[in-house]
């Protein structure tokens, strides 16, 4: 009997000590801080490639996941309108640069020398109508001729001597050429025709966009054949050896980070690697991505910070969108 009740205590107090226990243990879950994890996104440097110029897509040189290089031509566009105002431009600068080359030439070697001849011919006039000048005057003086006779060979002399002075002028603007403001503005006609086709090469250059980073491709958004216009995006380029990872934390556990500190994330796309992370920019974001919208007695608006941390070591197979685990509560600097 008494053997059967000392068992019944032993029983009731082994009970009694489990039933604590599962009370405690309940109690240590219950009462312990859950574990903060925080989830952020690998991103990198995106590049868009477009070009100034409207027209139909002729040929894409690269497809989507390939890896292009720096200078490398992607895309070729067929823009027949551009094409005929080069062709203007290019009609424009020859007219342009053949009056320039007339008015720095002068005039022909032929119209030189006949303007020549008529000066010389009036010049010989000239000289003659001189001598009976002088004779005739000297015979009307002494009374030989009369006043009439006299006053037509003077009327001949000066006519003589003005019509040599035209054909010396003549003469001298066919060997001068042009004046100096015409040979000027001829001149910036040229300048102004070769600027008219340097404007349209540059949009012809337009016609072939090449890669403006080193990178891989990770989207083309526009088909062979369909139009595109001016500044519309046509593929996008990913800088993969410009990589980081992005992180919104709030601020009460900023306390733990700060810039330039080193911490441990696990990437699930990589079997749950470990990486080692530096913080480099920290920066609050707008109002609207407050944690906590309404102000409670003794409590306050919890902001939320861009945290952006990039890779201490490269990392094989990291890549832009991947999902990046960090247990805060645990975080190993």
């Amino acid at each position: 009997m008494k053997s059967r009740e000392n068992k019944t205590l032993v029983m009731s107090f082994v009970i009694l000590i489990a039933f604590v226990a599962v009370i405690g243990i309940i109690g240590y879950f219950i009462l312990s801080p859950s574990e903060m994890i925080l989830q952020g996104e690998v991103e990198a440097t995106e590049v868009r490639v477009s070009g100034k110029l409207a027209g139909r897509i002729l040929e894409l040189n690269a497809k989507e996941g390939e890896r292009v290089e720096k200078g490398q031509v992607l895309v070729l566009i067929d823009s027949p309108e551009v094409n005929a105002k080069a062709v203007q431009a290019r009609s424009v600068e020859q007219a342009a640069q053949a009056v320039s080359n007339k008015a720095q030439a002068g005039a022909r070697k032929e119209t030189i020398q006949g303007a020549k001849e008529q000066y010389e011919r009036a010049k010989a006039a000239a000289d003659y109508a001189t001598k009976s000048y002088k004779r005739m005057k000297n015979l009307y003086e002494k009374g030989v001729i009369a006043a009439q006779k006299f006053d037509e060979v003077e009327a001949q002399y000066k006519a003589a001597i003005a019509q040599q002075a035209a054909a010396k002028s003549q003469y001298d603007m066919a060997k001068n050429g042009a004046q100096k403001e015409d040979k000027e503005a001829a001149l910036a006609q040229v300048n102004q025709a070769k600027g008219a086709v340097m404007e349209v090469s540059s949009y012809m250059d337009e016609m072939r966009l090449t890669a403006p980073i080193s990178g891989e491709i990770s989207e083309i958004f526009p088909k062979v054949g369909e139009l595109v216009g001016t500044g519309s995006p046509i593929m996008t380029i990913v800088d993969l050896s410009d990589i980081w990872v992005t992180f919104n934390v709030r601020e009460e556990l900023l306390s733990k980070i700060k810039m330039g500190d080193i911490f441990t994330a696990t990437v699930p796309a990589l079997g749950n690697k470990e990486v080692k992370l530096k913080v480099t920019f920290i920066k609050a974001l707008g109002s609207y991505a407050t944690w906590k919208a309404t102000k409670l007695t003794d409590e306050y608006d919890t902001k939320t910070f861009e945290v952006k941390a990039v890779p201490v070591d490269k990392t094989q197979g990291f890549r832009p969108g991947m999902s990046v685990i960090v247990n805060w509560t645990k975080m190993k600097k």
